[in-house]
């Protein structure tokens, strides 16, 4: 098993999706460490310093949502991908005090969650030479992955981070969700189109004030402030 691409830590309580997972991200490159248990996954977070984490929303001892409340809560910014088995818990999973990164939802693909992974570690990297930016009160440097907002950093997701860093890229330009699915998560998948907007809300409430910066355009997508507005 290679873990030239980094460790996965997969929490996921069926062994024989646990397995599935295993096979296509060691495949893929990474190295991977499963748990079964949620308790037992927060403390392998803090032993192995994994790359990102697949966690699956239902396993037993403590929640996925718990887990992931508990790392954001201790300033613990992993990457992370859910998994439901019901799309009526997307909004769940994804709100506003969570900072998930992204999620899929059983029965999923599995080349499709690799894929997914490798988005999240490769944004997480950073981008070391691209141009510092800035909009209004809010800064952005992509080098040290760092936003603040009227001089005050803004702790945000691999995902929230490159959403705005897209949008702040163009500023005026609007971008259709199904654009931003692309070039920011990597996917094509657009029936998935509704963790765009609960991305944008997220980014609003963490800049607070400074949020007038995103801009609406209803019925098409979202777009950061021009030079005129």
């Amino acid at each position: 098993m290679g873990d030239d691409r980094g460790l996965v830590l997969v929490v996921e309580d069926e062994p024989a999706i646990a397995e599935l997972e295993r096979m296509y991200l060691a495949d893929a490159g990474f190295g991977v460490h499963v748990e079964r248990d949620g308790s037992r996954a927060l403390e392998s977070v803090s032993r192995l310093r994994p790359a990102a984490i697949v966690l699956d929303i239902g396993v037993p001892g403590m929640d996925g949502v718990e887990v992931c409340r508990r790392l954001r809560a201790r300033g613990d910014w992993t990457p992370v991908v859910f998994v439901t088995a019901r799309d009526d818990e997307v909004d769940r999973i994804l709100g506003l005090e969570l900072g998930a990164d992204d999620y899929v939802t059983k029965p999923f693909s599995p080349r499709e969650l690799v894929a997914r992974i490798r988005g999240l570690i490769r944004r997480a990297a950073g981008s070391p030479g691209a141009e510092a930016r800035r909009i209004g009160p809010v800064s952005l440097d992509p080098a040290r992955r760092r936003v603040e907002a009227g001089g005050v950093r803004v702790e945000l997701t691999a995902t929230e981070f490159d959403l705005l860093e897209h949008l702040m890229s163009q500023p005026g330009r609007v971008f259709t969700r199904e654009q931003l699915l692309s070039s920011v998560w990597g996917v094509a998948d657009y029936s998935s189109s509704r963790t765009v907007d609960v991305h944008v809300a997220q980014l609003r409430t963490k800049l607070g004030d400074a949020s007038w910066i995103i801009r609406t355009a209803r019925g098409v997508g979202y777009s950061a402030a021009g030079a005129d507005d």
